[in-house]
């Protein structure tokens, strides 16, 4: 009885930074619960006699179960990329105080999110235990069943990915970005010539029919129209680099993944394409464009 009371108590001084770990890998407070729950029974019907590290043991657990999660949502082809994008962490009895909830939301933002769900169960594993918890690549590199060598460079290509800033060099990359960024900041500040500014005369939005079905126009012309459109509506919204172009994410009351895949020329925005749909969201590479 007292080895399972010291167990308890230890398990429950690991959970939050289990449970951080966790959300970071699968971006769902429920999933990462799942797996902490996981990890507990786990540990319960386990000899830890001999464990010396209880918290680095935890962590391994923890890894495995996330990995094996990662890597069922990747089989299910039916599973939309909707579904995996991180929901609004909610106060709840026996739950997240509102610090520890505000330390996850700053730490895994919605375009990071996004970004981590394109990448590889192994490359994601690799990218969040080393560069965000410290984990020696060593001990990742069992988990995925790689060499160290190996495992680096996996973290490696997922923090290209993550890091796409550094992606953004060239000249017609970086005036895109001055587009874009002016667009998002008349559309929080509801300037409405701000936004008429960077919009072509004959702009045009056009949206896919998931995006329809949420509400948006099928298609919307003209440089005032689509002004009124996005008139304060950009709150939430987070430039990303999608497939070597500038666009943005927002994901409307923190449910579902909207992107806009903006077509600019001669420093205005002519065109805007709002993609909701999730197998075309799956086939996008998205980069984040830190502000």
């Amino acid at each position: 009885m007292q080895t399972h009371n010291w167990r308890a108590e230890q398990f429950e001084a690991e959970r939050p930074r289990l449970r951080a770990m966790a959300y970071r890998m699968l971006g769902s407070l429920a999933e990462a619960e799942d797996a902490v729950q996981e990890a507990w029974l786990h540990l319960f019907r386990s000899d830890t006699s001999t464990v010396s590290n209880l918290g680095g043991w935890l962590t391994t657990v923890v890894a495995r179960v996330c990995l094996n999660m990662l890597h069922a949502r990747a089989s299910r082809r039916e599973e939309s990329l909707e579904a995996s994008v991180p929901v609004p962490i909610t106060g709840r009895e026996g739950g997240m105080d509102p610090e520890e909830e505000a330390e996850l939301t700053d730490a895994v933002g919605l375009a990071l999110q996004v970004v981590l769900d394109t990448l590889a169960p192994a490359e994601r594993l690799a990218f969040v235990l080393h560069d965000i918890f410290d984990v020696p690549f060593a001990e990742i590199a069992p988990l995925v069943e790689r060499s160290p060598t190996a495992t680096r460079q996996l973290a490696s290509r997922a923090r290209g990915g993550v890091r796409g800033s550094a992606m953004v060099k060239d000249a017609d990359l970086a005036s895109q970005r001055e587009v874009v960024d002016a667009f998002l900041a008349a559309s929080r500040e509801g300037s409405f010539d701000a936004l008429l500014a960077v919009l072509d005369p004959e702009v045009v939005v056009r949206a896919d029919r998931a995006a329809v079905s949420r509400g948006a126009a099928r298609e919307i012309r003209g440089a005032q129209a689509v002004a009124r459109q996005f008139l304060g509506r950009a709150q939430t919204a987070r430039p990303v680099l999608v497939d070597g172009a500038v666009g943005i994410v927002v994901a409307p009351r923190g449910w579902g993944l909207l992107l806009y895949r903006f077509t600019v020329r001669g420093g205005k925005i002519v065109a805007i394409d709002a993609v909701a749909d999730p197998a075309d969201l799956q086939q996008l590479h998205l980069a984040i464009l830190h502000t």
